[in-house]
């Protein structure tokens, strides 16, 4: 372990979105063992930062913008100040690549996509079937060939990558106080929904019946409905309150990730598209029924039993666009029922496991 002992400053660059981030979040516990004593800084967009708010595998969390030429240039003569040891890699991309080679870090590992291979001095071979494996496998495989190569051994942990993330009683009480104040009932049983989907309109449900989904869940006297997501996802929260016949409260547009992390980990239960928060959810905690219909289930799902996946399995899905050019049969597919049902056993006492074996 001669090498790895000698490393004691590390820079991870993370993924871009939301979703995929919490994917990372087993890999990054596996890095924070094979590397107990360095200093580990987790560069991420600034919107991502919040997500790793009170993260105890990482050391720092530097969010980092790089939408123009200064903003690199800055970002380069940063990292040279910091002296890092080693880069790990863990988004695809070639822009990952070319700025830890400008910035000088004498040790970059990642996998030779993109075009990079000749900016890596670690190349770490992909091999096709983990394609073929759940992508928290994908970055769990980078960690465990990084251990193997620079301290001859590797003790990655593949029996139960469940990415999990804590949240303090401080932030939930902030959580509940920022929901109360916007009207929602605390005391009641919260469920999360969120309608949208920001980079795909194929991946939404319909709005009308996600809005029949909010009443039944409030037609119960025992729960509030909050509609949360992105500014970019408003509209689409707008649509589900004009079709309901309840009065939700929508939050959408106001929270930031850290918020809706804090928010989610609150909740009794989330329904969700396939995005960010059906990934969150589980993590914290809370259950998710989560609906998939043109993306695929199978590799990128939340990873968790506390994930209950809804879809109608089509000739054509899953297809990965983004707007659908027939009838989005995927999605139009899941009747208001099959979410209802296992959503009202979710609520239950004890409704987990007959969740999973009625629906």
């Amino acid at each position: 372990m001669s090498r790895a002992k000698a490393i004691e400053r590390i820079l991870i660059r993370g993924v871009n979105w939301v979703g995929d981030s919490v994917m990372t979040i087993p890999a990054l516990r596996q890095l924070r063992r094979a590397f107990p004593h360095a200093h580990l800084t987790l560069l991420v967009r600034p919107p991502l930062a919040g997500l790793f708010r009170g993260a105890e595998f990482v050391d720092e969390v530097v969010p980092l913008e790089l939408r123009s030429a200064r903003e690199y240039w800055r970002a380069i003569a940063m990292l040279r100040a910091r002296r890092y040891d080693m880069a790990v890699l863990l988004p695809n991309a070639f822009g990952a690549a070319l700025l830890t080679f400008a910035a000088g870090i004498p040790i970059r590992v990642g996998y030779p996509t993109d075009g990079r291979a000749w900016l890596l001095t670690h190349r770490i071979p992909l091999r096709p079937h983990w394609r073929r494996e759940h992508q928290v496998y994908f970055y769990l495989h980078l960690i465990a060939e990084l251990e193997h190569r620079l301290g001859g051994a590797e003790r990655v942990s593949f029996a139960d990558p469940i990415p999990r993330l804590t949240v303090s009683e401080e932030r939930k009480r902030g959580a509940l106080a920022f929901l109360a104040e916007r009207g929602v009932d605390v005391g009641r049983k919260i469920v999360v929904v969120n309608p949208g989907a920001v980079n795909s309109r194929a991946k939404q449900w319909l709005p009308e019946r996600f809005a029949a989904v909010g009443d039944a869940l409030l037609e119960r006297g025992d729960t509030s409905v909050v509609l949360i997501g992105t500014p970019a996802e408003r509209a689409i929260s707008e649509a589900v309150r004009r079709h309901m016949r309840y009065a939700p409260v929508v939050v959408t547009g106001e929270t930031s990730v850290e918020l809706m992390v804090a928010i989610l980990s609150c909740a009794r239960l989330v329904i969700s598209n396939d995005t960010g928060a059906a990934h969150v959810a589980p993590a914290v905690g809370t259950p998710v029924i989560v609906l998939f219909g043109p993306t695929e289930d199978l590799a990128t799902r939340p990873f968790s039993d506390r994930a209950l996946v809804i879809r109608k399995p089509v000739a054509c899905a899953p297809c990965m666009r983004r707007e659908c050019p027939i009838d989005h049969r995927c999605m139009t597919g899941i009747a208001v029922e099959d979410v209802v049902r296992p959503a009202f056993r979710l609520l239950d006492e004890g409704g987990w496991a007959r969740a999973f074996v009625a629906s």
